[in-house]
Order: C-alpha cells, then sequence, then structure tokens
C-alpha cells in the first residue's frame, strides 16, 4: 500500500474501476494496478483473444479511452503492451492492455463512469454487445 498512498491513491481507489472491467467479456481476472513515480495511475490485464467478443472489446474500449470525441478527449489512453515475442510466447499468453491516465486529478472512479455510461448495458450481457460473425 506504500507506494499508492505516497501517491495520493491507494488500492481501493482502484476496486470500482476492476470489478467493472472483469464484467466485461473477454477480459481477464486478476488484474493489476499502480501508480508510477509521477502520480498517474495505470490498470493493465489480459484478454481471451479466442473469445468472439474479444475484438469489439478493444474497439470500444479504444473509442471510449482513447477517442471518445474529435474536441474534447479523455486524459486516458488504452494500447497493447508485450514482452519480446522471439523470447517468450504468442499472444494469447504474453499480451496485455493497459489503461492509463494523463492527468493526476482523472481519478480510477472516473474511467469507470465514462466506461459505464457508453459501454453496453448491462455490459455483462453478451447480447448488447451486437451481433457476432457466424462461421
Amino acid at each position: 500500500m506504500g507506494l499508492f498512498k505516497k501517491k495520493g491513491l491507494d488500492e481501493s481507489d482502484f476496486s470500482s474501476l476492476i470489478d467493472y472491467l472483469g464484467q466485461v467479456p473477454a477480459i481477464q481476472t486478476p488484474m493489476a494496478s499502480g501508480v508510477d513515480d509521477e502520480g498517474f495511475w495505470w490498470v493493465k490485464f489480459s484478454m481471451d483473444i479466442e473469445n468472439e467478443y474479444a475484438w469489439h472489446v478493444v474497439q470500444e474500449l479504444g473509442c471510449v479511452v482513447n477517442y471518445i470525441s474529435i474536441d474534447e478527449r479523455l486524459p486516458t489512453v488504452f494500447y497493447p503492451v508485450s514482452p519480446a515475442p522471439y523470447m517468450n510466447g504468442g499472444p494469447d499468453e504474453f499480451l496485455s492492455w493497459v489503461i492509463e491516465t494523463k492527468d493526476k486529478d482523472f481519478k480510477p472512479d472516473t474511467m469507470r463512469e465514462w466506461l459505464e455510461g457508453r459501454l453496453p448495458q448491462p455490459v455483462d450481457d453478451l447480447e448488447q454487445w451486437g451481433e457476432q460473425d457466424e462461421d
């Protein structure tokens, strides 16, 4: 809890965002979260890339977190991260996703509110995520 407290956040500040993301199709738990040396927070998670909703989730998160409005963007970014694939393995095991803030005043709860207001509702209802391609 030390690093969190030094930066003005504690682990409980992430619980509602992590709980919410844990309900999103294809997102896997457990998740990691933290605060960097400058006080900016982040949440990191894996996705089941074989899940039929995975790329819909990536698209929706990319829209809300990175590009919700041309004129007023959120101070957040969503992106993939991976260790060197040639040393570790493929994306099903080693590809992770990060949501992070670029504004210390933008809290994890605020991110959850933005996602909750714009992702399908309820977020764990697969029918709300639209029709999927059938083989």
